[in-house]
């Protein structure tokens, strides 16, 4: 059965499971409750950890040097029981390891760790991927987090993106599930997006390219949470429409294009790991006061 760690500090508490070693819960010291809850009539998730693909693969199989394997969208971590490794009244980490069950899918010996981390208002979630195999492992590793749409207090505001590099990335959306390479205007305008419910109707905003490390989700006059990626270069946008989530997505890897390769080397921004090295992977979120 899944256990479940609470971490916290004066400022904030997390609780984190270790199916998936997903987070459930980001609650500040004032009882205001900022991740989505998971209410199944919209969506299970709260913030799955999404490895060794993110996105879908053709007819859910990815191909590894010429042989096909069976894949399911986003991977298989989010629901793998992880292994509680280490932790401490503000820490805790969650590991997984190859095992049978995994090499029947993806056949390569690795170690998925899963570290959440509070600091003062700040929450960092670092996943570090060590390749224990003999020969270069392909993979995609992103983050899922879903968070209240309105934020606490906040009903009835516009919400706002703004990308702290103020850019306007291309924008591509997902066909049956697959990247559709052609890109489209962007919807934002020197780094800020008004969301609305509409954007959502096609799936997924995914922004491959020049979104930066860093973002602010808030709301008009009210509050507003900072992000920073690193080692994450793609961003998605996501929730259901009418859903009161948003899903802020950092990935390093997408989804792969339709009618491209199945072969997971292919896919974009996926990520080629050396024989005993160790890749990593973070973003923080800070709280508002």
């Amino acid at each position: 059965m899944p256990i479940s760690i609470r971490i916290g500090n004066q400022d904030l508490t997390v609780d984190v499971s270790s199916l998936g070693a997903e987070m459930q819960a980001l609650t500040s010291s004032d009882g205001r409750s900022w991740l989505w809850t998971g209410d199944a009539a919209f969506w299970t998730g709260r913030s799955p950890i999404l490895f060794p693909i993110v996105g879908k693969a053709p007819d859910d199989r990815i191909a590894i040097d010429g042989t096909v394997y069976p894949m399911a969208q986003h991977g298989f971590a989010r629901r793998s029981e992880f292994v509680l490794a280490a932790s401490t009244e503000t820490m805790c980490r969650f590991e997984l390891v190859a095992s049978h069950a995994t090499r029947a899918v993806y056949p390569f010996d690795f170690q998925l760790a899963v570290v959440h981390a509070v600091e003062g208002r700040a929450l960092t979630v670092t996943a570090e991927v060590t390749n224990r195999d003999r020969k270069p492992m392909p993979f995609g590793l992103g983050f899922h987090s879903a968070f209240a749409w309105p934020l606490p207090d906040a009903a009835g505001r516009d919400h706002i993106v703004m990308l702290d590099n103020k850019g306007e990335p291309a924008l591509v959306r997902l066909e049956g599930g697959l990247i559709n390479p052609a890109a489209q205007p962007s919807p934002f305008n020197a780094g800020r997006l008004v969301l609305d419910h509409s954007m959502f109707e096609q799936d997924a905003m995914i922004f491959p390219d020049g979104a930066g490390d860093g973002l602010r989700y808030g709301a008009e006059g009210g509050p507003t949470m900072q992000f920073h990626f690193e080692n994450l270069p793609n961003l998605a946008l996501w929730t259901k429409p009418g859903a009161p989530f948003l899903c802020i997505e950092p990935w390093h890897g997408t989804a792969a294009e339709a009618g491209g390769s199945s072969e997971l080397s292919a896919r974009p921004s996926t990520t080629i790991l050396a024989p005993s090295a160790v890749a990593s992977f973070a973003f923080t979120v800070e709280i508002p006061q």
